[in-house]
């Protein structure tokens, strides 16, 4: 279920926020009477009901966990430095001419809602209800989407990956366990004690050779675990659930991983007595096939003498040109920006889009084979592509390197990430209007939530 209550109306619905905040009327004096600006950050406010929106959402948050004593004075500056950083990152998207499409837009609603399993109307409809703004809800998506295309944009240039280091990291006992299949075991225990008669023993090995049969003739394994065994396990019919090696015990670890999916190992002892383990299911790298496309595009990227719109209305032409029958390689070689694929005619090869931008990935998949996409924007520039084909394709090896590739990409893309964020802060013009004591003071006033410190 979405959590709607922690997602606010922006600047762009100041009064009416103010009023659903406040609860008085959205008339210009009340809004005029409590309202007070925070912070300037170079041509932008923060304001104090925005950080009162936020204060509230974590401290409520922090109360569920029970984490209620973490000083409010530290909770209110993390808050506004995080809404300072997010004023600046907006602002240096706009400088960057990144923006993000209403269609674009509304896909990214769609898959929230379909996170929390409805539609897109049935999301809208429930938003609504309970009280909040789907054009402000939009205007937030929208912004955090500007500031992770702004982020790509700045910091993906400075992050580099060799094959060396993926090739080192591929060798590493941390990458061996990382990938390392995963096993779902259903476990029967005949619990034998120690130092019993040999009957009893007997007797349990009986039972085991009854449960084998009764296996091999198509009877349900849970149903037995949970009529037979002794392990904790028994009452989920056996299910031991999903388990590296490493955390498989000792006794049927190495017969466990040898089995095929649906098959049961010949009955185990030792001092708890019998165990009979079947392979439920298994997952991992062992055997992966995925989808692949093959795909090629172009790329143009604004600059200070083309301005996005032109880059977009230059995109527009070259794909009409290729609709009228133009070669898609001789045009990439003439006109694209890309350095990596211009001069092979903007070939990517098959690639499953792993190591792709997210909104390539995007327009590559929402395009048909032999079919050219319409112009898009990513954290590079404009492109168009084509689709030359589609196949599945077992990528077993390809998806080890693509997963490690993203790991350290990740890793190094936090930590440009991290500079970054300091050099633009730095740059930045920000005054800061309101310190915690006062905020608390006007908090109190104005009725946001309980009041800080109250």
């Amino acid at each position: 279920m979405p959590n709607f209550t922690s997602l606010r109306a922006l600047r762009a619905l100041r009064a009416v926020t103010l009023a659903a905040i406040l609860g008085v009327s959205s008339t210009a004096s009340a809004v005029e009477t409590v309202e007070r600006i925070v912070a300037i950050v170079d041509d932008d406010i923060v304001l104090a009901t925005e950080v009162g929106s936020r204060f509230d959402d974590v401290i409520q948050r922090l109360a569920a966990q029970g984490q209620s004593e973490v000083p409010h004075d530290i909770v209110w500056k993390q808050i506004l430095e995080t809404l300072i950083q997010e004023r600046i990152q907006i602002q240096e998207a706009m400088r960057r001419d990144i923006d993000v499409d209403d269609e674009t837009l509304t896909a990214r609603v769609a898959e929230y809602a379909a996170q929390a399993g409805m539609s897109l109307d049935e999301f809208i409809a429930q938003f609504e209800a309970s009280g909040e703004s789907y054009p402000a809800l939009r205007d937030e998506i929208r912004q955090q989407m500007m500031i992770e295309r702004v982020q790509r944009n700045a910091v993906n240039r400075r992050v580099y990956v060799t094959q060396q280091d993926i090739d080192e990291l591929l060798a590493s006992p941390f990458f061996q366990e990382l990938i390392s299949d995963e096993f779902r075991l259903g476990h029967i225990l005949l619990q034998v004690e120690p130092g019993a008669p040999a009957e009893d023993l007997e007797a349990a090995w009986a039972t085991a050779d009854d449960i084998i049969r009764e296996l091999g003739e198509g009877a349900d394994f849970a149903a037995l675990a949970l009529k037979h065994s002794a392990a904790p396990t028994s009452t989920e019919g056996g299910d031991l659930g999903w388990r590296k090696p490493g955390r498989i015990p000792g006794i049927f670890a190495e017969v466990a991983v040898a089995l095929e999916i649906g098959e049961t190992a010949e009955p185990l002892q030792n001092a708890s007595g019998i165990h009979i383990v079947k392979l439920i299911d298994k997952r991992g790298a062992s055997q992966q096939r995925a989808e692949q496309t093959q795909v090629r595009h172009i790329l143009l990227t604004p600059s200070a003498i083309r301005s996005d719109e032109e880059t977009r209305a230059a995109m527009e032409e070259l794909r009409a040109r290729l609709v009228d029958g133009e070669d898609f390689a001789e045009l990439a070689k003439e006109h694209s920006e890309d350095p990596g694929t211009a001069l092979a005619g903007g070939d990517l090869g098959w690639t499953s889009g792993d190591m792709l931008d997210p909104d390539f990935v995007s327009a590559m998949n929402a395009t048909a084979v032999d079919e050219i996409s319409p112009p898009f924007r990513s954290s590079f520039g404009w492109h168009i592509l084509e689709v030359q084909g589609r196949r599945q394709q077992d990528v077993s090896d390809e998806t080890r390197r693509e997963y490690a590739f993203r790991i350290l990409h990740q890793r190094r893309f936090e930590q440009r990430l991290d500079e970054w964020l300091n050099e633009v802060r730095d740059d930045a013009f920000v005054e800061e209007r309101m310190d915690y004591e006062e905020f608390a003071r006007w908090a109190r006033r104005a009725g946001v939530g309980d009041g800080p410190g109250s």
